[in-house]
């Protein structure tokens, strides 16, 4: 794996967000977990990141607001969002044209992840 394995990892439900986690980093990846988009963003670490994993429903700020928010101070980032809904709107394919559907399997999701760092 590239020297930049590192991963921003945003999900409200802190289950899903401890699993991914857990699974990314067994799998070689560093991860930054938050379960708060808006503390996600006030710790966000400017050219740090490889990769935002980002879900997409959450309170006060949704996955694509964060992901422009993201993309105004990191325009190199990847940003691949997460949801358990069909979202194959033209607003998420501006972003990311890296949408991962909940529920996924860790092998899948690092396949997915591994996929989209290259």
């Amino acid at each position: 794996m590239g020297e930049n394995n590192k991963i921003l990892l945003v999900d409200d439900e802190h289950d899903i967000a401890l699993a991914f986690s857990l699974g990314l980093q067994s799998n070689g990846f560093s991860v930054d977990m938050f379960t708060n988009p808006i503390e996600a963003l006030a710790n966000f670490k400017v050219h740090f990141y490889k990769l935002a994993l980002l879900d997409m429903k959450m309170p006060e700020m949704d996955g694509i607001e964060l992901a422009q928010k993201i993309r105004d101070k990191d325009e190199k980032i990847k940003i691949c969002f997460i949801t358990a809904f069909d979202l194959s709107s033209q607003r998420v394919q501006e972003y990311s044209g890296c949408i991962i559907k909940k529920p996924i399997s860790i092998d899948d999701l690092i396949k997915k992840i591994k996929m989209e760092m290259e």
